[in-house]
């Protein structure tokens, strides 16, 4: 019987939507999935129960139940009323996204009772405040630590916001291992034409996570206003993002007859910016990447006359102006940053994108003197 039961269950497994996690869509070993997400299950064993398809024994009662529903009849149910901006995390996400998502769904079922929505859907609190008239978030945070912590009180202490950040180019995205904390978020705006991080985080992980959605929703109220025929599939890809490519590289400056220097590299849609330190608040520079079409391209190595590098696999950026000089330490690092740069060239660029091209043509950052 046991066997017959393991075969009744290995069947369900190739009904539609039983083959992925029902929560992040990772292809699944066990009733909740192998990304992880079942660890976060076992951790609410009053809403859930793991048990894995090949190793654990099921009782009759236990395959009749999964035989009734499946990840797909689950997700109608459990999933019935997500507001669309609220992010849904996938396997690469990081833990505390995939725990809050797992807790808001069937702990708190937030999405069958949209009243318990409201942290997130009204986006008012002590650490932030939304201004809904002015489509601007206002926050502070205290200055020295590096890593600055959102704690309750500051923003209504102060007499005046420390930022001003206006929704029209906010962007939000978990970053546990750059901040040092497994709730750290950075968020980016522009600051006079310039790029400007903060680093925040919370103890509370939900805090953390309703003030992110807070965020994308008031993103999706703008978009909304902003392009008024947009369904809502088109917007939701525009209200957050997260870097297509993030690490060390080595670079020389424009003569390419300075000495290569150790920088952080972000690679945020078109933009590559690079930082003396991952944890700076502004770039050193940025460098715009267009399409192929528009005289882009990556080649791979660098020049043979180069000299002054001392890692050893090297990127050469040529844009319409000039060519960039990168290397990098390992062989992976470089492909990965290859497929991430080719990614970007080999896209059509839009409208808005040629207009936006010579206000991010290659420039220093504006609390760094210009080099590498």
């Amino acid at each position: 019987m046991a066997k017959e039961r393991r075969r009744a269950v290995l069947e369900l497994l190739q009904r539609p939507g039983n083959a992925h996690c029902a929560d992040c869509g990772a292809p699944g070993r066990c009733a909740q999935g192998r990304c992880g997400c079942s660890g976060i299950h076992r951790n609410i064993p009053q809403v859930s129960k793991v048990k894995s398809v090949r190793l654990d024994t099921w009782e009759e009662p236990q395959v009749e139940f999964m035989a009734s529903r499946g990840n797909s009849a689950a997700r109608a149910v459990f999933e019935s009323r997500v507001p669309p901006f609220y992010y849904r995390p996938s396997a690469s996400d990081c833990q505390l996204l995939r725990e809050q998502w797992i807790r808001a769904k069937y702990e708190r079922q937030e999405f069958t009772h949209p009243e318990r929505q409201e942290p997130y859907s009204a986006g008012e609190g002590k650490q932030l405040a939304q201004s809904r008239s002015a489509q601007q978030v206002c926050g502070r945070h205290p200055e020295p630590p590096a890593r600055p912590a959102l704690r309750p009180g500051l923003a209504s202490q102060a007499k005046e916001p420390k930022a001003v950040m206006k929704i029209e180019h906010l962007n939000a995205t978990f970053q546990p291992a750059k901040i040092g904390h497994p709730h750290g978020l950075q968020v980016t705006y522009l600051k006079d034409n310039s790029t400007r991080n903060i680093f925040v985080y919370h103890e509370d992980g939900k805090e953390m996570v309703d003030w992110f959605n807070a965020l994308r929703a008031a993103r999706f109220h703008y978009l909304q206003v902003a392009f008024p025929g947009a369904s809502d599939a088109d917007l939701v890809p525009k209200l957050s993002r997260n870097y297509l490519q993030e690490g060390y590289m080595e670079k020389t400056g424009p003569k390419q007859t300075e000495g290569f220097r150790k920088r952080w590299f972000t690679m945020d849609d078109r933009r590559l910016m690079y930082f003396k330190d991952p944890l700076d608040a502004f770039a050193r520079g940025e460098v715009f990447i267009g399409s192929r079409e528009s005289g882009y391209t990556v080649l791979d190595g660098l020049p043979p006359s180069t000299q002054g590098h001392h890692w050893p696999h090297g990127i050469t950026i040529v844009t319409p102006e000039r060519r960039f000089l990168l290397a990098c330490e390992t062989e992976p690092e470089q492909r990965a940053w290859m497929e991430a740069f080719r990614k970007v060239v080999d896209r059509p660029m839009l409208p808005q994108e040629y207009a936006g091209e010579a206000a991010r043509r290659p420039r220093p950052g504006p609390r760094a003197a210009a080099g590498p």
